[in-house]
């Protein structure tokens, strides 16, 4: 595939890297500098190419999407910070029978954790005597907190467990790649689910598999649908 990357950052050079591991090929790389509000994203620029990857900032992914999802280029986006945009995007995605995959980790891993997390929420319900919260750790240029992750596994753990709010705890500290602890505490005794991502390796990994996955697809899609199915 002939692919765009918008975003230069670390996980922009490791996605190139992983990408072209696999035989792919990278068309074009859309810095910041050259693309305020998505002005970069030109049909010219992008002329040729299969599928954009798309790891930006929480500022500048939904003009980004927006613009990409015009010029009817399918895109991976792993940027966080920006759920909240998602019903317009999803709607736009729909109306242009586009093609878009969002994830807030690329991990497979972590997708894992999430569906433990919520099999062990399934069972507190009826269980007042523990308390549940979510701690994250992540390096300290991260700008986003909560983290995307935590909020995912929070909205998974809340449609297992109404009863229980399940508050985060953020941490931006050094060069963590990302750490999530689930604990579940009791009077008498304490569990903890933990992912920890040694590698953003991972992410890239997991981004170039979507990458592969997506073309000749519609709809919106996550990283959760493409691993274990479901409709967009």
């Amino acid at each position: 595939m002939r692919l765009a990357l918008v975003g230069t950052g670390r996980m922009g050079e490791a996605v190139a890297r992983e990408a072209e591991h696999r035989g792919h090929t990278i068309h074009t790389r859309v810095g910041r500098a050259e693309n305020p509000g998505g002005a970069g994203l030109t049909r010219e620029r992008l002329q040729g190419v299969d599928l954009v990857v798309e790891f930006t900032r929480p500022d500048a992914v939904v003009a980004n999407l927006e613009r990409l999802i015009e010029l009817g280029v399918p895109v991976v986006t792993g940027t966080t910070g920006w759920i909240e945009h998602l019903p317009r995007i999803t709607a736009l995605a729909t109306a242009r029978n586009a093609a878009l995959l969002h994830a807030p980790n690329f991990s497979i891993g972590v997708h894992l954790f999430f569906r433990a997390a919520g099999e062990l929420a399934r069972w507190l319900p009826e269980r007042a005597e523990f308390d549940a919260s979510i701690t994250e750790i992540h390096h300290r240029q991260k700008r986003d907190a909560p983290s995307g992750t935590a909020l995912a596994l929070q909205r998974t753990v809340r449609a297992a467990d109404a009863s229980r709010e399940y508050p985060i705890t953020s941490q931006r500290i050094g060069s963590v790649p990302g750490t999530h602890v689930l604990t579940v505490d009791g009077p008498h005794d304490s569990i903890q689910l933990t992912h920890t991502v040694r590698d953003r390796a991972v992410f890239a990994a997991g981004a170039v598999r979507a990458a592969e996955w997506l073309p000749g697809r519609r709809g919106v899609f996550t990283f959760d649908q493409m691993l274990f199915g479901g409709a967009p």
